[in-house]
């Protein structure tokens, strides 16, 4: 059954259902025995459980899953061990996954030649910068070099 670990918590743990084993760079798909009815209006996402990235390296291959209301199969989670020297052990009952359930909107979509404009327009990847000063810092000028030209459109 998921539960939420503290008042306030945004996402319910989900545990595994199974004990598993994962080489390193090994991947599966675990159980975790629940099925859920969500009304119309509301989806779940599945989300890593940092914890377990810190500790072993291990992380989600689908983040974040989607569980659609219309959805009532069994909850599975893809796990992924990232290290590439340990193998991580699983055993039934450990939390793997956090479910979180939102309100979410219906979009109506349809097609137009030009879009508005906005502040940002089309930067992405990057444009806002952060990532370049880091990059900076450990030497490398063509990363910066090209952050910079995407941010001024040259």
């Amino acid at each position: 059954m998921p539960a939420y670990a503290h008042p306030g918590d945004a996402g319910a743990d989900l545990v595994t259902a199974v004990d598993a084993e994962l080489g390193p760079g090994e991947r599966a798909v675990l159980p975790t025995g629940v099925a859920i009815a969500l009304p119309d209006g509301f989806a779940a996402f599945v989300h890593p459980r940092s914890g377990l990235a810190a500790r072993c390296g291990v992380s989600l291959v689908n983040t974040p899953g989607t569980i659609d209301a219309g959805y009532r199969g069994e909850i599975r989670v893809i796990v992924v061990n990232h290290d590439l020297r340990e193998s991580v052990s699983f055993r039934r009952g450990d939390r793997i996954a956090q479910l979180v359930v939102q309100r979410v909107e219906r979009a109506r979509f349809h097609e137009v030649g030009v879009l508005p404009g906005s502040g940002r327009a089309d930067g992405g990847f990057g444009s806002t910068g952060g990532h370049a000063a880091v990059v900076a810092e450990m030497g490398s000028t063509d990363t910066v070099k090209n952050s910079a030209s995407d941010r001024e459109g040259i």
